[in-house]
C-alpha cells in the first residue's frame, strides 16, 4: 500500500479521497490554486502546496505544476478525482513515466475511451451498439448540416475528450448549427483542453442509465448495479438513483453485461461507468467515463462497498475483495447535487459567492459528501458543486420521502443553490412514478414558483478578549507559504486593527452596476452573475429585439446568453471578449 498520495482535484472529492485514505493510513497531499488557498480540501490534507494561478488552466490544468509537486512532496500515487485531468492520457503517462502510480485505468485505456470516437468504435467491436452517430470529428458546420439532412434532426454535438454534459450542445434545425458548434467547442476547450466534436442523433424521451464497473489487475471484472441519471438540466446530472425505476431484471442483467465487455475490450482497470441511453425497452451505448463519477454514493450505499477505498486498492496490485456473485443491492438510494445556482424559472443560473451558512441534515439513511464549509468561497472558475446529499431507503418511496425530509433540513447561506428545484422534483408526481426522462426538467417540471435565494446568514459572533492581554483582541488564522508549502498560524490580532481592516475593505472603489433590477426594461442590458464574457453577439447600431442574444457570459464552465431586455439599437457595448464582469454589470446600452 502507498505511504503518501496526492490528489490532483479540489472540493468534495478531493475531500472524499483524503478521507478515504486516511482511514486506510496513507498520508494525503492536497495542491490548490491561489483561490483555494484556504478551501476545505486544503485544510484537511496531511500536506497542501500551491500550484499558482487562479483558472483551473493556470492551476489544476497544470501539468508542469503537479508534477514538481509530485517529485517535492515524495508521493507515490496520484489520485484525479473526476473533471480536471481525471480522463487525460497524456497526464496519466507523465505520472506512470515517473514511477508514481496513477490511481485510475492505463493511460492506453483513457485514450480510447477518453475519445469519445475511437470509444464509439471500441464499444462495436465489444458487440455493445451506440445511438446513430459518426465516428469523426466535426470539422465544419457542413459536417453537422450533412448529417442533418442525412439522420435528421434534433442532433447532438459533443465534446470528443470531454463527458458529464460538457461541451454538449443540440441542434433543433439548420439554422442552429453554427452557435451550437462554436459554443460546443469553446466548452470543451475550457472544461478539457480539447475543443474536437462529434455528433448523434438526440433520442426523444431517453433515460440516461449507467453501468458501474470495476477491474483490477489480475483478470477480474465486475459490474455493481446501474444508476438512473434522467433528471438534468443543460445535459448535466441534478438526481441520480440506485436502482434505475421500472428497468426489467433482465435488461438490467444484459446493460450490466455489456459494460463488461466494453470495459475488458480496451483492458480496462480500476473504476469506470459505462453510459446507456434508454429507451422503450431498449439500449444504447452513450460513452464510458474513465474514472470515479461524482454519483458513485448512490452505489455505495445500496452495495456497501467503498468504491474510493477499492480503487485505491486496485491500484496498489490487489485483487477485488469481492466477486459478481457477492454483490448484491439492498434498498434504494437518491443523490441530489447541491449546485451554487439559482433554479428559479429554469434557468440555473450559477450564483458565485461565499457560503456565510451552511447546516447539512442528519438522521437515519442521510450522508452528506461536501466540500465547503461555512465561509468558504464558490469561485466562477470552478465547477459549482457544493456538496452531494445522499439518502438511502429499504424502497424507493421510503428514499424519496427520506430526501423530502433532507432537504427540508439543508441550509446554504449567502448563495443560491439547487435545493429547490430538488424538492420540486422530488415532489413531482411524473418522477414518483418514475416516468421523467433526459428531458423531462427543461420540458416538463413547472419551477415557476422555485426560488434559489440564499438562507440569511448568522449574525457573526462577538469578538473574544484574551485573558491577561490588554483590550479586546481577535482570533485571524493566517496562512503562510514557505517555498510553495502551505503552513496554518493563528493570531491574535487587537480589535480595533481587525475593524480598520474591514472597513478599508469596504471602502475599495466597484465597478459601477446598474439600478435596475437585471436592467428590466431599461436598455441598461446587465449579467445576472459574476463571469467572463466569452462572445460579442451584436454590433454599435444593430437593432435588436426583446430577447435576443447580446453576448455570452461564461460562469462556471457554462455558458449563459445575454439577451436584450427592450427592442431598439445597440448604441453602446462596454465589453470585450475575455473581461471578466460582475453581477450587475451593465454590459450593452439600448436605446
Amino acid at each position: 500500500m502507498f505511504s503518501k498520495l496526492l490528489i490532483a482535484n479540489r472540493g468534495e472529492i478531493a475531500v472524499r479521497v483524503i478521507r478515504a485514505c486516511r482511514e486506510l493510513g496513507i498520508g494525503t497531499v492536497a495542491v490548490y490554486s491561489e483561490l483555494d488557498r484556504n478551501a476545505m480540501h486544503v485544510r484537511l490534507a496531511d500536506e497542501a502546496f500551491a500550484l499558482g494561478g487562479q483558472t483551473a488552466a493556470e492551476s489544476y490544468l497544470n501539468t508542469e505544476a503537479i508534477l514538481g509537486v509530485i517529485e517535492r512532496s515524495g508521493a507515490e500515487a496520484v489520485h484525479p478525482g473526476y473533471g480536471f485531468y481525471s480522463e487525460n492520457a497524456d497526464f496519466a503517462r507523465a505520472i506512470t513515466e515517473r514511477r508514481v502510480t496513477f490511481v485510475g485505468p492505463p493511460p492506453d485505456a483513457i485514450e480510447v475511451m477518453g475519445d469519445k470516437i475511437s470509444a464509439r468504435l471500441a464499444a462495436e467491436r465489444s458487440g455493445v451498439a451506440g445511438v446513430p452517430g459518426t465516428t469523426e470529428v466535426i470539422t465544419s458546420a457542413d459536417d453537422v448540416a450533412a448529417f442533418g439532412e442525412a439522420h435528421g434532426y434534433p442532433i447532438a454535438i459533443k465534446a470528443a475528450f470531454g463527458g458529464g454534459g460538457r461541451g454538449m450542445k443540440v441542434v433543433g434545425g439548420p439554422g442552429e448549427i453554427e452557435a451550437a458548434l462554436s459554443s460546443a467547442q469553446r466548452e470543451a476547450e475550457a472544461f478539457f483542453g480539447r475543443g474536437e466534436c462529434y455528433m448523434e442523433r438526440y433520442l426523444t424521451w431517453p433515460r440516461h442509465i449507467e453501468m458501474q464497473v470495476i477491474a483490477d489487475h489480475h483478470g477480474n471484472a465486475v459490474w455493481l448495479g446501474e444508476r438512473d441519471c434522467s433528471a438534468q438540466r443543460r445535459h448535466q446530472k441534478l438526481v441520480e438513483e440506485s436502482p434505475a425505476p421500472l428497468l426489467d431484471d433482465d435488461v438490467r442483467t444484459a446493460m450490466g453485461e455489456a459494460a463488461v465487455a466494453v470495459a475488458r475490450g480496451c483492458d480496462y482497470t480500476n473504476a469506470g461507468t459505462v453510459e446507456f441511453l434508454y429507451q422503450d425497452g431498449e439500449f444504447f451505448y452513450l460513452e464510458m467515463n474513465t474514472r470515479l463519477q461524482v454519483e458513485h454514493p448512490v452505489t455505495e450505499l445500496v452495495t456497501g462497498i467503498d468504491l474510493v477505498r477499492e480503487q485505491i486498492r486496485v491500484a496498489a496490485g490487489e485483487p477485488l475483495s469481492f466477486s459478481q456473485s457477492d454483490i448484491t443491492s439492498v434498498g434504494h438510494a437518491i443523490e441530489a447535487r447541491i449546485n451554487a445556482e439559482d433554479p428559479a424559472g429554469g434557468r440555473f443560473l450559477p450564483s458565485p459567492g461565499t457560503v456565510s451558512a451552511l447546516r447539512v441534515p442528519d438522521g437515519f439513511g442521510i450522508r452528506w459528501d461536501g466540500g465547503y464549509e461555512a465561509g468558504d468561497s464558490v469561485s466562477q472558475y470552478y465547477d459549482n458543486l457544493i456538496g452531494k446529499l445522499v439518502v438511502w431507503g429499504s424502497d424507493r418511496p421510503t428514499a424519496i420521502a427520506r430526501m423530502q425530509r433532507a432537504l427540508g433540513e439543508l441550509q446554504v447561506g449567502g448563495v443560491a443553490t439547487t435545493a429547490s428545484a430538488h424538492a420540486a422534483i422530488m415532489a413531482s408526481e411524473d418522477f414518483q412514478a418514475g416516468t421523467h426522462s433526459t428531458k423531462w426538467v427543461e420540458e416538463r417540471l413547472d419551477l415557476s414558483g422555485v426560488s434559489g435565494a440564499a438562507d440569511a446568514a448568522p449574525d457573526a459572533p462577538p469578538h473574544t478578549s484574551v485573558d491577561g492581554e490588554a483590550g479586546p483582541r481577535v482570533r485571524r488564522d493566517v496562512v503562510v507559504e514557505i517555498d510553495g508549502k502551505r503552513f496554518s498560524v493563528s493570531a491574535w490580532v487587537p480589535e480595533l486593527a481587525a475593524a480598520a481592516n474591514s472597513a478599508s475593505a469596504a471602502a475599495r472603489p466597484r465597478r459601477s452596476k446598474s439600478t435596475a433590477s437585471g436592467g428590466a426594461g431599461t436598455g441598461q442590458v446587465t449579467v445576472p452573475m459574476q463571469g467572463t464574457i466569452v462572445k460579442i453577439l451584436v454590433e454599435v447600431g444593430q437593432e435588436v429585439s426583446t430577447g435576443e442574444g447580446v453576448v455570452v457570459l461564461e460562469a462556471m464552465k457554462m455558458e449563459n446568453s445575454i439577451n436584450a431586455d427592450r427592442s431598439g439599437t445597440v448604441t453602446e457595448i462596454k465589453v470585450a471578449p475575455g473581461d471578466t464582469v460582475g453581477a450587475g454589470d451593465v454590459v450593452v446600452v439600448i436605446c
